[in-house]
């Protein structure tokens, strides 16, 4: 029987897009009922950019080192 070890790396991957899609759903949501005392900078809408860029750089790291993958 053969050992497989998962990386740390696919567990850090898992914890980005977990992240990534909470700040997303929260950024989305106050896109649609603003908050009564918006941030200066609350029209360039940073939650649903940096949600969006943890979600794509987790599905990266799910890829990449997925335990799954054949090993060459």
């Amino acid at each position: 029987m053969e050992k497989h070890s998962i990386s740390i790396w696919f567990f850090i991957g898992l914890i980005l897009v977990l992240y990534g899609i909470l700040i997303f759903g929260a950024s989305v949501y106050n896109l649609f009922v603003p908050p009564a005392h918006p941030v200066v900078l609350f029209k360039l809408h940073s939650g649903v950019w940096w949600g969006g860029l943890l979600i794509v750089m987790g599905v990266v790291y799910l890829w990449k080192f997925s335990p799954r993958k054949k090993k060459d």
